[in-house]
Order: structure tokens, then C-alpha cells, then sequence
């Protein structure tokens, strides 16, 4: 048999992840609740405390947008269309309760629409999180805004689930939620020396999506237990965007002599939280989402997100920036302009993408990556 060409390949390639449709299944059987949770910014150890586990709804991709786009306009992207449409088609008859965070306006639409138009058939609980705040005054006046909100988003939860956790139950749940969100900035920080391709590294971290805190772990904790590999070759890049959808992205890249070296998608690396540090639960989560990542879905200031790509770049080497986004992104879109200028005076190349996650991923994003990849190979960072 040939040696693999990473020594953890094989023990990785076998790790077995549960489907959603398997964790749901047991959580179920175990005689728990089930959420349907739109992105993006939401508290998992809140739901879990109240004996939910939160199952997160990216569209989901390759969705026919059919039903939904007869209710929605045609610039709606993707995400909201696809939801709107898997909801409309029986896709969350699982889930026990609908979680509509107020990400943007298209989200905050489509809780409009679930709450007052749509009979869903179970409570559909909004979420508003305040913009991210430029000064610690007001930083101070969003937490204790948040914390709030949390509080009366459990008060909802208890009507839901007639479970009424208290102070110390909510902190452990709390603290759970921190070890496995450190977990997963260590899979983030070593992913060129797990021995698994892009798309692999991508399955286990964002099982975080619908996998219990715990099962994470423990996953996750198997993988940076084996002995490191080399590091993966190829051209590194940073991935930004909202969500690394379709996987064909990945192959594509790793296809093109490329690697992934970084991400800053707002589904992945930007939810990787500080553990906080008010002995308030409802604070301390309130901390966590507000302190994390400068995300465009928060308000972040501009000069916030590009400083946090340039780090993300230095740290991992890369040497190009791909801006994958989902088209009609409105907050998203609005950044890209003044980011990318900022990077390529930092003498990173820069690529822009967008896509319609309710379609295969088009032949000319192909060409364009491979394009990438070339121009680097042949040019240096020149």
C-alpha cells in the first residue's frame, strides 16, 4: 500500500461526523427540542440550557427557491429565498422552535413573514443583536442591551419549553460553549497540519452548526490529539465571506494548486468568541457575540475588518484574499470596495466571487480561481 502523503490522512478520512439528520434524531430520542436557527448571531448555551439543541439553517444550498421567491423580491439572497422555500416545502418540521436572528434586513423580513403570514406551526422567536459599537461606552450600553434581550429570549424559550434553567445551569451550559468555541480556534490555527483536505476540515468545523457542544469536543479533540502532518501544499488563501457554500469551492482551489490557510467567513471564523468575563450569564453571552470577530452583520467599523484580514494574512501566510460572497448580500457587499483596496496596498491579490447558493457553482469560477492560482505562481507577490 503507498504512504499517504500526510501520516494522519487515513485515521482522519475515516472520522465519521453525524449527519443533521442524525443529530437531530438523537437528541430527539433523548426527549430534547429541536430549533431551526437562521444565522447568524444567536446563543447556543442559552437553547441548550433549556434542553434545545440549535440546528442552523444556511439556506440550505442547492435548495429550489421556487415557493419562496413567489413571496419575496428577486434581489432577496439566497439564504433568506432558500429558507423561506425549505420551510414552505416541510424542511423544518423537526424543529420544535424557529430562531430568526436579526442579522440584516432580508432576515428580518423573513421573521416578519414567518411570524405574521406564514403558519409555521410552532413558535418562531426573533432575536435583534445591536450593531457593533465603535467606543467602550457605548460597547458597555450593547452588552447590557443584548443581555436583555437574552433574558427575554429565555423568558420566550420557557413558555416554549416549559424548562426554566437556572443561574448556575445557564453558566455551565456557558462554559461548556467556551471550551468547545477554544477547540475549534485550535482546528483554525493548525488546519494545514491535520492531514485533511479542505473540504474534510470544513465538515468537522462546522459541525458546530447542529452538533451538541459535547460531541464537538470530542470530535474535534480525536482530531488535534494525533500526531501533526506536514504542512498541506499549495499557494495558501484566505477565505472571506458568509459561507463556505458549495463545497465545490474547495476542491476547486485545492485543484488549483491552492490551500486554505485562513477563513474569515462569517459561518466559521468569525464565531470564534472570547470566552467573556462577567459572572452574569446573560452578560457573559452578550460579551462573547459582541467581543467576537468584527463582522459586517454586527456594524462592524471598516477599519476593524480590514485590520483583522491583514493579521489573518501575516499569521497564515497567505498570499491572496478570496471574497466568496452570496450575492445580494447588502452588508457584506458594502464593505468589499474599501477592504480589498486596503489589501492589495498591503500586497495581497484579491478575488471576488459571488454566488447563488440555490445554484451549482458556475464554470467561470472555476476559471477565475485557476487564474488566480496561476498569476501567483508565475508573479510572486509582485
Amino acid at each position: 500500500m503507498a504512504k499517504p502523503e500526510h501520516p494522519t490522512q487515513e485515521k482522519v478520512a475515516a472520522l465519521e461526523i453525524p449527519t443533521r439528520a442524525e443529530a437531530i434524531r438523537k437528541h430527539k430520542e433523548g426527549g430534547g427540542r429541536v430549533a431551526a436557527v437562521l444565522p447568524i448571531y444567536y446563543s447556543r448555551a442559552l437553547l441548550r440550557a433549556h434542553g434545545v439543541l440549535p440546528v442552523e439553517v444556511w439556506g440550505p444550498p442547492r435548495t429550489d427557491p421556487s415557493r419562496g421567491d413567489a413571496h419575496l423580491q428577486a434581489y432577496t439572497c439566497s439564504i433568506v429565498r432558500a429558507a423561506l422555500s425549505f420551510q414552505l416545502s416541510g424542511g423544518m418540521d423537526a424543529a420544535d422552535i424557529i430562531v430568526v436572528p436579526h442579522a440584516c434586513d432580508s432576515l428580518q423580513g423573513l421573521g416578519s413573514l414567518l411570524l405574521d403570514f406564514v403558519d409555521t406551526g410552532r413558535p418562531v422567536l426573533p432575536l435583534y443583536v445591536p450593531r457593533c459599537p465603535s467606543s467602550s461606552g457605548t460597547a458597555h450600553g450593547a452588552v447590557r442591551f443584548l443581555a436583555e434581550e437574552l433574558r427575554r429570549f429565555g423568558a420566550r424559550l420557557v413558555e416554549a419549553t416549559g424548562v426554566e434553567p437556572s443561574l448556575a445551569e445557564l453558566s455551565a451550559a456557558v462554559d461548556v460553549d467556551v471550551h468547545a468555541d477554544g477547540i475549534l480556534a485550535r482546528l483554525h490555527a493548525d488546519r494545514r497540519r491535520l492531514g485533511m483536505s479542505d473540504r474534510e476540515i470544513y465538515r468537522l468545523l462546522r459541525a458546530r452548526e447542529y452538533l451538541p457542544a459535547e460531541g464537538v469536543i470530542a470530535l474535534s479533540a480525536g482530531v488535534l490529539d494525533r500526531p501533526p502532518s506536514d504542512p498541506s501544499p499549495g499557494v495558501p488563501v484566505l477565505l472571506t465571506g458568509i459561507v463556505p457554500e458549495p463545497y465545490d469551492l474547495l476542491d476547486v482551489i485545492s485543484e488549483a494548486g491552492g490551500v486554505v490557510a485562513a477563513d474569515d467567513f462569517a459561518a466559521c471564523g468569525r464565531r470564534l468568541y472570547p470566552a467573556g468575563v462577567s459572572a452574569d450569564p446573560h452578560e457573559r453571552m452578550a460579551e462573547r457575540i459582541l467581543h467576537g470577530p468584527p463582522c459586517s452583520m454586527r456594524g462592524s467599523p471598516v477599519a476593524a475588518r480590514i485590520a483583522r484580514l491583514r493579521a489573518l494574512a501575516s499569521e497564515s501566510g497567505a498570499r491572496a484574499v478570496i471574497f466568496y460572497l452570496v450575492k445580494f448580500c447588502e452588508p457584506e457587499l458594502f464593505y468589499v470596495p474599501q477592504i480589498r483596496r486596503a489589501l492589495e496596498q498591503h500586497g495581497l491579490r484579491t478575488l471576488i466571487i459571488e454566488v447563488d447558493l440555490c445554484e451549482a457553482l458556475q464554470g467561470q469560477v472555476v476559471t477565475r480561481i485557476e487564474a488566480l492560482m496561476e498569476t501567483i505562481t508565475k508573479g510572486g507577490r509582485s
